[in-house]
């Protein structure tokens, strides 16, 4: 336990790929409403899109997302779990020593998981939501703005993942792909904490004490309310990132993380920083639930009849 473990990044990369293929229709809809034009609520929105592009617009751009937030998922868990089992054994000597598991333990390996979680992740939400936002409807707006869709003659921007990295590299620099990564960071950093500290505190208050670690159906609910209670909080944050991230599909609006904010506040006013909250925590519970499940039952037969580890 006090070891550096692999199993863990395995795990996690199960449980990513997991989480993809059940959240990104929801995904879909929550990036339409946050940072696209002419949708109203949730349903009105899955409406719009089912009516324009049929069910296959629900999984616009998610190859990209299936293949590289397993990895970033991969990278987070691991980064989480090591760092906890780190910081356990520089205070107690040894894991198993100790009382329990320390809430300042899982806050700090929750905030390096959270920087880890941008550095690898920034790029592809930017990829995943330019794709995803490329067949908005499109609308020339106001403050002087041109609208690249009319030298496009209103054509896709992007032809794919690798079309769209080289595109953006093209014309905004390496810099270009972590457009909105401050707006990630201040994110994450408090989303993770939410994340990572509820699923642990849950699983093992549902968990009976005669139990060596917590059963599926505990690992599934745990995880749910996590997931539910991380995106929920950080939607004022997700809509300033999602916006920062889809400006340069067609327009070029915002000049960093105050602007996107005293423009979106100016002409929206304050819902608009929860726009998407419904999606977010209805989305996050079988996603997260989905990914928690994913990992724990990898990590238990990669352990094989070991204990179930951290997460």
């Amino acid at each position: 336990m006090g070891n550096f473990q692999l199993e863990d990044f395995a795990a996690g990369w199960v449980g990513g790929a997991a989480s993809v293929i059940v959240g990104h229709p929801l995904d879909t809809v929550k990036i339409r409403l946050q940072a696209g034009v002419g949708y109203g609520n949730t349903l009105s929105c899955i409406y719009t899109v089912y009516k324009r592009e049929s069910v296959f617009g629900f999984f616009k751009g998610m190859s990209f997302p299936l293949a590289s937030i397993a990895v970033y998922n991969s990278m987070v868990f691991g980064v989480f779990s090591n760092t906890e089992r780190f910081l356990s054994r520089h205070r107690c000597g040894e894991p198993e020593a100790g009382p329990g598991r320390s809430l300042s333990d899982l806050l700090l390996a929750s905030m390096v998981a959270g920087i880890v979680s941008v550095g690898l992740g920034g790029p592809v939400d930017l990829i995943k939501i330019r794709l995803q936002m490329q067949t908005q409807p499109l609308r020339e707006v106001n403050h002087g703005l041109k609208s690249r869709a009319v030298a496009l003659g209103e054509q896709a921007a992007y032809q794919g993942p690798i079309h769209c990295i080289a595109t953006i590299v093209r014309t905004e620099g390496l810099a270009g792909l972590y457009r909105g990564a401050s707006a990630m960071l201040l994110r994450d950093i408090p989303g993770y904490c939410l994340y990572f500290i509820p699923y642990v505190f849950l699983s093992e208050w549902i968990t009976p004490e005669a139990c060596t670690g917590p059963s599926p159906n505990a690992v599934w609910l745990a995880g749910g309310i996590a997931g539910a209670i991380s995106w929920g909080t950080a939607t004022p944050m997700d809509v300033v990132k999602s916006r920062l991230q889809a400006d340069g599909v067609y327009l070029n609006k915002y000049n960093g993380v105050l602007d996107c904010i005293s423009q979106s506040y100016r002409q929206e006013g304050l819902k608009v920083f929860f726009r998407g909250l419904t999606v977010n925590a209805v989305r996050g519970f079988p996603m997260s639930a989905t990914m928690f499940l994913g990992y724990e039952l990898s990590l238990k037969a990669l352990h094989s009849n070991n204990t179930v580890a951290s997460p």
